[in-house]
């Protein structure tokens, strides 16, 4: 049974959820990282976007919307339409919905070099060596000094320590990384890129998107 990732979306609206908790704070995270930028214009990236609620709802009255340039890539159609139509009615122009397939690099083609790259919602549905490759590889899509958050939610084994590290390796420090009230609720990091960005390669394939048969009801890959 295939994930429905427009349903996936539901628990933002719940309150005390830990996707809405976890919204919350990439919301947060994503105001100090636009507010932080210096004077000027600002690329902003989402991989494997949903619909855009991390960065639209920022956009709307954030200071620095003139100067924000984004490319939200998703592959879900309906997705992609919610996001286009949220966008619209806020009218964030410098905003571009993207549809294509978020883990090859190919679809970024014209969209990087990023100043910020959002890697929300992807780190809990793959691998664990998809995550490392991932990783490994984000410094090509983002320009100089660039900002990364990303989530992973901290189920057993916690592999947040071990995500922190790959960054480091990949020439990345850290910035932050919020777990919530109990530590257990939600895994939000921030690295900034420290060492100068990778050549971009197109036609890189990142990750494959595990599939979670689900008939409990259980919410996995946060």
């Amino acid at each position: 049974m295939s994930k429905d990732w427009l349903a996936w979306h539901r628990p933002y609206d719940e309150a005390g959820s830990p996707l809405q908790l976890r919204l919350a704070a990439v919301q947060a995270d994503i105001r100090r990282a636009l507010a932080a930028w210096p004077p000027g214009p600002i690329r902003v990236v989402s991989i494997c976007a949903g619909q855009g609620r991390d960065l639209l709802e920022v956009l709307v009255d954030h200071p620095r919307r003139v100067d924000v340039t984004a490319h939200l890539v998703e592959l879900d159609e309906r997705n992609v339409d919610r996001a286009r139509t949220t966008a619209d009615v806020a009218g964030l122009t410098g905003v571009e919905v993207v549809r294509a397939d978020a883990s090859s690099t190919s679809a970024y083609e014209r969209l990087v070099p990023a100043d910020l790259l959002l890697v929300c919602g992807v780190f809990g549905n793959i691998t664990d060596a998809d995550i490392h490759g991932t990783v490994g590889a984000l410094s090509s899509l983002c320009a100089p000094g660039a900002t990364v958050i990303w989530t992973r939610y901290p189920r057993d084994p916690d592999l947040l320590p071990a995500v922190d590290g790959w960054f480091r390796d990949a020439g990345f420090e850290l910035v932050s990384l919020e777990t919530g009230l109990d530590g257990r609720q939600f895994g939000v990091g921030v690295h900034r890129l420290t060492a100068p960005p990778q050549p971009y390669l197109r036609g890189v394939r990142l990750f494959t998107f595990l599939e979670h048969p689900d008939p409990t009801g259980t919410r996995h890959g946060l």
